[in-house]
């Protein structure tokens, strides 16, 4: 149930967004003036219509008039004043109404040009109004391109956000390479010191054999024959070469 309200909320604002939206709020304007145009056209039409037809009426009265003045002109000259006199009357009767006609016909006149002078106005201002429209839905446009860029470069990551990242793992490969030579540099000294190691072993062995020869020659020991003491120092270096092998394939490893 939650959702359902939740997706009419949706909706709703959606749709007011909508009516909101200032290209449709102009073009909803822009239709409203041409609307109005029309039916202020209509009322301005009714009213031509109307004057027409009050100078029709004035021009049939006048005529009218104008025949019952001949006619009593006509029966005068054969001497029937009572008919001139008849006709006369009717005429009087026909002037008022020709002046109230005449009256109205006047204001109708200027009542027709009047609204003939507000819709030409109305006309100059649906079309200054329909270039402003154009104009701000071109201004709508471009504030909407506007934001879309803007939104678009808030969303980019430059390099320069990222400067201390990476200077922090160059700092950190860095530390790392020199600790790699630190300890290539200490791996190669010890082997350096066991080399030399092996060989004041070897001159130690070489300096007790000549001791021992020293000693022989002298009678100081008992004599030791070089077939015999040869085999020892051999296998004593043979340990030291197996020794020093497994150390270094431990290293390498």
């Amino acid at each position: 149930m939650k959702r359902f309200w939740n997706w009419l909320k949706a909706l709703f604002n959606q749709g007011m967004d909508k009516l909101e939206d200032p290209e449709m709020m102009l073009e909803q304007a822009r239709r409203d003036m041409q609307k109005a145009l029309v039916e202020n056209r209509e009322k301005a039409v009714s009213a031509i219509t109307q004057k027409n037809r009050l100078e029709g009426m004035l021009e049939e009265q006048t005529r009218k008039a104008e025949q019952l003045e001949s006619q009593a002109g006509t029966a005068l000259r054969q001497g029937n004043r009572d008919l001139a006199k008849q006709f006369l009357r009717e005429k009087a009767s026909l002037d008022q109404t020709i002046t109230t006609l005449r009256t109205s016909l006047s204001q109708a006149t200027e009542t027709v040009e009047a609204v003939k002078i507000a819709i030409r106005r109305q006309e100059q201002e649906i079309k200054t109004k329909t270039a402003e429209v154009l104009a701000m839905k071109a201004q709508w446009k471009q504030a909407q391109i506007q934001e879309s860029l803007q939104k678009a470069m808030d969303g980019l990551t430059f390099e320069s956000e990222y400067e201390s990242t990476f200077a922090s793992a160059k700092e950190r490969i860095a530390q790392k390479q020199a600790e790699a030579r630190a300890r290539q540099e200490m791996s190669a000294g010890s082997i350096t010191g066991k080399m030399m190691a092996m060989e004041d072993q070897a001159m130690d062995y070489e300096a007790e054999d000549e001791l021992r020869k020293l000693e022989e020659k002298l009678g100081l020991a008992t004599p030791v024959t070089q077939q015999q003491a040869a085999p020892a120092q051999d296998i004593d270096l043979d340990s030291q070469l197996d020794d020093l092998e497994n150390r270094l394939n431990n290293q390498n490893g």
